[in-house]
Parts: structure tokens; sequence; C-alpha cells
């Protein structure tokens, strides 16, 4: 997937202007938030599980090398393989090496948002090898040549006749309008492509050192069929999905699709453990686990640590007021919303991703809602203040940053431009005592009026109520 983060704001207008795309945000806003809501409510205990995830994930990234290693060496005892792939690159490689050992055509593939970070797809392409999407939103975005803009329902910017277009377009049968119709044609071509593929590739959303064993989960079953019926399954996942123990991992399970999708627990949750043992009567005959790093090693013990603990859930994206307007695509690369936001710099750099972080208004709910605790508000401001220090950004926002320090930084000035400036503003706004235009801050009114303040420094206000309560 090609990096266009340099081009948000250009590309998050196009967003706002998208009329298919701003029903299909509404659907979003209507749906996720309120199921989770619903199921947290359900779940008294949720803080504390919070609380005992965070800790649990931040024991393994302080000893990661301990659990992957151990990792490794039950996956060796289980019969499997272990690559390890520092770079993109260096994982795609290991992936077309151990398709080519078996003179692999087609490859099925389990939803993966790392292999869309390592650009899997194009490269076994360019390499004369079909891979095919088997999840049905991945299936439906291959089928347009798109790529995913939510991480846990990755075609929600479309609506039903662009799936109706693409779907008679591309499979040459009368055109369906039915839900129930489209997903059980999808069915009908799909099943071919699980029994004739010689690679099954898929995620995973844990892995587990203790017993050396991967997780999937999902809704659908294309994952089972994609790991069980090829003669070879091959899980790309990323280093920092390490659980230590089983009972860790139903910790995580507990949280993860309630965080979600407001279910109790997703349709299908598989753990893999190895290739075909004798009496098994399914399973590949090969299992190859690619751990890909791509910079989270250097994310260990740096200020963006935190990161390491996401799990996937894309609950931060789900509440975020900047995302429910522009929707993934915006963000340009594979990770959208307030993780994007942290994570994107880190892996492209922020000279290429210096608009994300500041796509946020800082509410805090994405901090608020995330199961692992991860202070996404803070980790973005971090990237705001390298940005500063870097000279990056443009000359106005740099001199208003600047602007603003030194007034911060002198109380008595502070206060005595604020208690000139709040009269003035309550002016401004008229008998509405609201300003649909303030100078200096278009970006906000060019959208929406600013509440007009009451003429007096909050500091004044307050002053004048403790007196109030003095006898």
């Amino acid at each position: 997937m090609h990096i266009n983060s340099p081009d948000f704001i250009a590309r998050s207008k196009s967003a706002l202007a998208d009329d298919n795309l701003q029903k299909a945000l509404k659907n979003l806003k209507a749906g996720f938030p309120g199921k989770r809501r619903k199921a947290m409510d359900r779940m008294p205990e949720f803080d504390a599980m919070r609380d005992q995830a965070a800790d649990i994930k931040n024991k393994v990234i302080e000893n990661l090398d301990f659990y992957l290693e151990t990792f490794e060496a039950k996956i060796n005892d289980n019969g499997g393989h272990v690559h390890w792939a520092q770079t993109p690159d260096e994982a795609c490689q290991a992936i077309l090496g151990i398709c080519k050992s078996v003179n692999a055509k087609t490859v099925t593939k389990g939803k993966s948002m790392v292999t869309e970070e390592i650009n899997l797809n194009e490269f076994l392409e360019q390499h004369c090898i079909t891979p095919i999407e088997t999840d049905l939103g991945e299936y439906i975005l291959q089928l347009r040549g798109d790529h995913p803009s939510h991480i846990i329902a990755p075609a929600i910017h479309l609506n039903l006749p662009q799936v109706s277009d693409i779907f008679e377009e591309k499979h040459h049968l009368p055109r369906k309008e039915d839900p129930a119709e489209l997903m059980q044609e999808a069915r009908d071509i799909m099943r071919n492509h699980f029994v004739a593929a010689d690679v099954g590739i898929t995620g995973a959303n844990f892995f587990v050192a203790e017993t050396g064993s991967t997780m999937i989960v999902t809704n659908e079953g294309n994952g089972d069929l994609t790991q069980t019926l090829p003669k070879v399954h091959i899980v790309v996942t990323s280093i920092e999905k390490c659980v230590p123990t089983l009972e860790d991992l139903s910790l995580y399970m507990r949280l993860l699709s309630r965080s979600a999708t407001g279910q109790e627990s997703a349709v299908y949750n598989t753990l893999s453990s190895g290739p075909r043992q004798e009496g098994d009567q399914d399973g590949p005959e090969q299992f190859h686990v690619v751990l890909v790093d791509n910079g989270r090693s250097d994310m260990v013990g740096d200020e963006h640590q935190d990161m390491l603990r996401c799990i996937r859930c894309s609950a931060c994206m789900n509440h975020c007021p900047v995302y429910s307007q522009v929707g993934g695509h915006a963000y340009g690369w594979v990770y959208p919303g307030p993780m994007g936001s942290v994570l994107t710099p880190k892996m492209v750099g922020i000279d290429q991703a210096g608009h994300l972080p500041n796509a946020s208004t800082f509410c805090g709910k994405c901090e608020a809602v995330c199961p692992v605790r991860i202070p996404l508000p803070k980790l973005m401001r971090t990237w705001r203040e390298r940005q500063f220090d870097q000279g990056q950004g443009s000359t106005a926002s740099r001199y208003g940053i600047q602007i603003w320090s030194a007034l911060a930084k002198r109380p008595k000035l502070y206060h005595a431009m604020t208690r000139i400036v709040m009269p003035l503003m309550a002016r401004w706004s008229g008998s509405k005592n609201r300003i649909s235009s303030l100078p200096l801050g278009r970006g906000w009114t060019l959208w929406r009026d600013l509440p007009a303040p009451e003429g007096k420094t909050f500091m004044q206000q307050w002053s004048k109520k403790n007196q109030e309560k003095q006898p």
C-alpha cells in the first residue's frame, strides 16, 4: 500500500464531499459505539480487566526477547517453523520462499493488517502468485482494487449499491441487491478458491508463548478454511502480539470482541499450534510463522512504547470525531484513526505523516475507550513536539505556537491579554452570542460558530464565585 499520508488535508476535503462515504460513516457512528457501550454495561469488572491487560502487555514488552524465544522453541517442538523478518522485504521474501518451495500458484488469505503493511499482495502478484482475499470485506476491496479503511470492518466506507456494482461487473452474474444473496454469491465463488489454494495465509490477533499457538478471531469462518484446507499454513504477525499464557489470552479475548464490535465473543476463535499431527483429521502439512518487526523493536524503551500494547480492536477510531468525518482512507496508509496517528509516523517517518497527529481534537475519547489504556493523546502530542523541534509544519502554525508559548510562560502578561480579549469577543458575537467569523480562528469558524465568552476570563469568574461563597 502506497504512502499517501502527506496528502491528508486534500484527502480529507475529498472525503467530506463524498456523499456515499458520508452515508457509510453515519452507519459507523450509529453502530459500533452503541454496541460497545451496551457490552461494557454488562461487564462491571471492565476497568479492572483493562488494568490487568495493560500490566500483562507491559511485562511482555519489557521482556520481549524472552517471550519471543520461548514461542519459537514451542513452535519448533510442535513441528512448525518461525521466520524472523526485520523489514517488510524480509517478510515478503520469507513468504515467497515458502510458496516457491511447494510450487504455489494461488494462495488464500485471511484478513491481516500486517500483510497490508508489508504490501504482500502486490509482491506476490509480481512473482506470478495469485492472492485471494477470503474475508468478505477484503474480497470486495480486492475486486475494486481498493484498500481497507478500517481495521475490523475493512469495507465500511462502501454502501450496498457499490458492492452490487462490483459483483455484477466481476462475477458476470445477474445483479443482486439483497445482502444475503450477495453473501451467498461470494460463498459460491470462494468455495473453489479454498479447495484449489496451494497455501493459506492468515494473520494472528495474538500468539501464545506458553504453547506456541497463534489465534485468529473472525465472524465468517473464512480464516478456518484458509488455514486448514491448503497443505501449507503461513501466519504473518507482528512481534508485539505475544501473550504469555492461555490464561492471559482468555483475558484479552473478553476485552477484544466487546471493544471492537460489542459482541460477547466473536463467532470463531481459532487456535493453531503447528502442522497436522498423526491422527488429526485435517490441518496443513506445514506450519510457518513469519514474525514481522518493521520498527517495533525500536519502540521498546522509547516514548512510544505504550503503543505496543494495542490489540487492534478499533475502538479508538470508532469513537474518534475526526475519523467519523473523514474515514480511514484520508489517513493515507494502513492504520487510520488515533492509533494510526501514533503508529504511522513511527513506521514511515514524521516527515511523511506529520498531518496525522495534528488531526485530533484531543477530546480524549480514544484513551477513554482503549481496552489496554494507551494514552493516545499524550503519544500524539509527543509527535507534535518532535515535529516542532525538527522545524516541520507550516510557518503560520510555528509562529502561532511560539506566540502562545511566550504568553503561557508569562502569567501576568497572559492574564492581562485575556482580560482585554474576552470583552472584545463578547461584543464581537452580537445579540446571538455566537461568533461566525474570527481572525486567526478561521479553521474553526469556517465550519461552525464559536460560542461567545461571557466577557470575563475564567480566573475572574472563579474569583467572583469564591468571594460569593465567603460569609
